[in-house]
């Protein structure tokens, strides 16, 4: 089979734990874009949080693609055209930032541009900001200054308390959004509609792409999908046991070049 599109989670995945793409994977995925091979670049961040790998891996001149928000949000890589869009509606993402104010986690708001958080020295808030290359405003009250539709709501927390709370946080809108979790430390509430297996499957359609000719990588639950959507899903060494069962091959892990193992094996 010939593969023309190859989407990939970022942190776990097409980083390594320092955050960097190696040379040995840049190399690869270099090679794939020489080949017509379409890049997508499939993340929880916002927009602006992918563009770091999408300037080392020059998608601007290879007809990359974006898909940030879990797929909420998918754009041209060149031109920052948003091929396609989902939000949660006003008024529901109001319902959610009250609601949490009654749990340990800090919620942390972004239109796209900048967070919004009420303390921008709580936890993990610093480390997102700079991750996504983005600025971060205090604000004292997110539901009360809230005056736009979110794709998502991202909130951090402690790893041991995180688990437990994914249901009770969920609960009362459990018929229109799903509580994912992206990290160890992150929780996210996002439209029913949005995951990366959609995504993908919306990037292949406007890319005229059959999924079939689709290949993914990825680490965490909410890859999951987008694992199952591909033609070929390819869980990294250090994925989790749920990724793992779902693929359809691990590789090596993201510290040892799994992404570029599985191309050169493919002969990509």
């Amino acid at each position: 089979m010939k593969y023309k599109l190859i989407a990939m989670d970022l942190d776990g995945t097409l980083n390594n734990d320092e955050k960097k793409i190696t040379p040995r994977t840049r190399q690869a995925l270099m090679r794939a874009q020489e080949q017509g091979i379409r890049l997508v670049l499939a993340s929880a961040r916002p927009g602006p949080g992918l563009n770091r790998e999408s300037r080392v891996l020059d998608l601007a001149a290879h007809r990359g693609i974006h898909m940030a928000y879990n797929g909420g949000r998918i754009t041209d890589a060149a031109t920052g055209e948003t091929l396609f869009e989902t939000s949660m509606p006003f008024e529901l993402a109001r319902e959610v930032l009250r609601h949490l104010e009654h749990f340990p986690v800090t919620p942390i708001l972004d239109d796209g541009r900048q967070f919004y958080v009420h303390d921008r020295t709580a936890y993990k808030v610093e480390y997102e900001c700079r991750n996504n290359e983005m600025e971060c405003t205090e604000v004292d009250n997110l539901a009360e200054f809230l005056s736009f539709s979110p794709i998502k709501i991202l909130m951090s927390g402690k790893e041991e308390e995180l688990p437990s709370l994914m249901e009770e946080i969920g609960r009362p809108f459990r018929d229109s959004l799903s509580v994912v979790m992206t990290a160890p430390f992150y929780l996210e509430i996002i439209p029913k509609e949005i995951n990366k297996g959609q995504g993908l499957l919306d990037v292949c359609r406007v890319c005229g792409v059959d999924p079939a000719c689709a290949i993914a990588f990825g680490d965490a639950q909410n890859d999951i999908p987008m694992i199952r959507a591909a033609g070929l899903g390819v869980a990294m060494g250090n994925a989790c046991r749920e990724l793992k069962e779902a693929a359809d091959l691990v590789t090596l892990s993201n510290n040892e070049d799994g992404i570029a193992q599985v191309l050169e094996e493919l002969g990509i």
